[in-house]
């Protein structure tokens, strides 16, 4: 998807309609795409067709080069980017949900937090932090609903920044995140807005959409009304 949406971004007149047959499934799940093959086809030949925002970002793709690529479900920059390089290194054999949450427990168990700085419009945040999570949809990790408000339509990410968690923290609210009842914490932030900067004294990974391009630093923009979107 991440591939179809980087050929099609902005082009007047071509709708994309999904039919899910991978292991993470996250950005069908925030519109309610159906999961099975039949009637995800009906959604393709009969569904609405909806204007939705894309992500674009700008980060560090190898040595001395930056890269521009868009994103249609969520961006991370952390922890996260580097369970996604995990994910995709040692496949999915045991399906979306189980392959992700097993990566996120083994990555959290030797990762180390890093002194971010998060820029959200106007706003700036430093610190200590596991992951920042920039959120077109709602879900990412094979069924976490990590931005539970997040809407693809109304021209601005959800930002969540995740502090100094502990492995007590991360198992106490694993089970909620997939439930998307985690919010708010105490040790979790949540802002809103159309322009994100990330930056850190080394080089932390950016995942887009599951997949793994590049580190930071990283800028990230929304661009509303960038894809139509075929939905039921």
């Amino acid at each position: 998807m991440n591939e179809i949406v980087n050929g099609i971004a902005g082009l007047e007149g071509v709708e994309l309609a999904i039919v899910h047959r991978g292991t993470g499934g996250d950005y069908v799940r925030t519109f309610g795409i159906p999961r099975k093959l039949e009637a995800a086809l009906e959604v393709a030949r009969s569904g609405q067709s909806r204007a939705v925002d894309l992500g674009r970002a700008t980060l560090h793709t190898s040595p001395g080069r930056d890269g521009v690529t868009w994103f249609a479900n969520i961006a991370s920059a952390g922890m996260s980017g580097a369970v996604a390089k995990r994910v995709n290194e040692t496949g999915k054999a045991l399906g979306g949900k189980v392959s992700y949450a097993w990566s996120t427990l083994a990555v959290f168990a030797r990762w180390r937090n890093a002194e971010i700085t998060v820029r959200v419009g106007d706003e700036e945040r430093s610190g200590a932090m596991y992951d920042v999570v920039v959120a077109n949809g709602r879900y990412f990790g094979g069924g976490m609903k990590i931005c539970p408000d997040a809407d693809p339509a109304d021209g601005l990410f959800d930002v969540l920044l995740i502090g100094d968690v502990t492995k007590r923290d991360l198992m106490v609210t694993l089970p909620k995140i997939y439930r998307g009842t985690h919010l708010p914490h105490p040790k979790a932030e949540l802002l809103r807005g159309d322009r994100v900067t990330i930056e850190a004294p080394i080089p932390l990974p950016v995942e887009l959409d599951g997949e793994q391009p590049g580190t930071t630093p990283a800028s990230f923009e929304i661009v509303p009304r960038a894809l139509r979107l075929r939905v039921p």
